[in-house]
């Protein structure tokens, strides 16, 4: 009954496959081997246009260096009042940029609200002595909800309309494409996307995020950041081989799905229970309920794991939690939870 989040869960079968099928002889360094090149093509192939791909290996690098590489002096980079490079990245994209400002705009339930979005880049008008430069996204949102294609299509026009170019976080992209039923390329590129934060280890890898830029040199000399950065794999192999054995066959969207449709069996069992309620209707893999201290005690003393989440407005004898579905959940895991409300 571990929910405390899908970082914790371990890696697939087939992504640890690939690791050990590829770790046997010798394979040149640094990006330049055959499953490397072969893997950046994959991304090509699932995104159905050519695009440029970068390994890191975690999501605050993507994020970070990415948006780092658009970056201007007075530069201004607006995301979602809880984005994840807004309170949990340590100032990485502030410090990788050389000082760019992330400038948080109203998101109710971690979606951007197009018209405050709108507000806000009217107040830094073209000439200014701040640049507007970025608009970032994160689907599936830190609230477990998801940007529909439409959505972010709205979002990025505003954008691109000022001038911005727009990247998406996408630590768990995975989720939000499972849950929409849409294609890669209809929630990226095709709505106006320009690059991409694909994250795939929440999702069952070891270590494996990349950013993915859907016009080639947008970026421009990209490798010596992320050289600097200490993003540069000497053994890219193994990246690659994660990446191998997680977009092999759609392992990732089934990983994705599962993981979705423990969250769903969640929030049914709640709705349910009379001893629970909701704390909002979502889609992704997290689930944020209202229970009983004494509730949360039982699962922590059955060797459960949830983290409280901060909130107001509670009686005393309640609190909110999340709950963080992974490829590795199972049902009887659900069950217990709901059978310990």
């Amino acid at each position: 009954m571990n929910f405390a989040s899908d970082n914790w869960a371990g890696a697939t079968p087939e992504v640890m496959a690939a690791l050990a099928r590829h770790n046997e002889g010798y394979s040149p360094a640094y990006g330049g081997d055959p499953l490397s090149l072969s893997v950046k093509e994959q991304f090509s192939e699932l995104f159905e246009r050519e695009v440029e791909v970068w390994f890191t290996a975690t999501g605050t690098a993507s994020n970070s260096l990415g948006l780092a590489a658009l970056s201007r002096p007075g530069g201004v980079v607006f995301c979602g009042e809880d984005a994840h490079v807004h309170t949990d990245e340590s100032g990485a994209t502030e410090f990788q940029s050389g000082g760019m400002k992330l400038l948080p705009v109203a998101s109710p339930l971690g979606l951007i609200d197009p018209r405050a979005l709108a507000t806000a880049l009217g107040k830094h008008a073209p000439g200014g002595r701040s640049v507007p430069v970025a608009l970032s996204l994160t689907n599936a949102t830190e609230w477990g909800t998801v940007y529909p294609v439409a959505q972010v299509a709205e979002l990025a026009t505003i954008a691109r309309d000022g001038g911005l170019k727009v990247h998406m976080d996408g630590a768990r992209f995975g989720n939000a494409v499972a849950a929409l039923d849409v294609t890669p390329a209809e929630l990226t590129w095709k709505a106006g996307v320009d690059l991409l934060s694909f994250g795939a280890t929440k999702n069952g890898c070891w270590a494996a995020e990349a950013i993915v830029v859907f016009t080639p040199g947008l970026l421009g000399d990209f490798e010596p950041r992320r050289q600097r950065a200490g993003h540069t794999f000497s053994k890219a192999r193994f990246v690659a081989a994660q990446f191998e054995g997680y977009l092999e066959d759609g392992n990732w969207l089934r990983r994705a799905g599962h993981a979705n449709a423990m969250s769903d069996r969640l929030r049914a069992g709640i709705r349910a229970s009379g001893m629970a309620r909701l704390g909002w209707e979502n889609s992704a893999n997290e689930v944020f309920a209202v229970i009983s201290k004494a509730a949360l005690a039982r699962v922590r003393a059955a060797g459960g794991a949830a983290h409280e989440w901060p909130s107001e407005g509670l009686a005393a004898d309640e609190t909110l939690v999340r709950l963080v579905t992974s490829w590795a959940t199972t049902e009887a895991d659900v069950d217990g939870f709901l059978g310990l409300l």
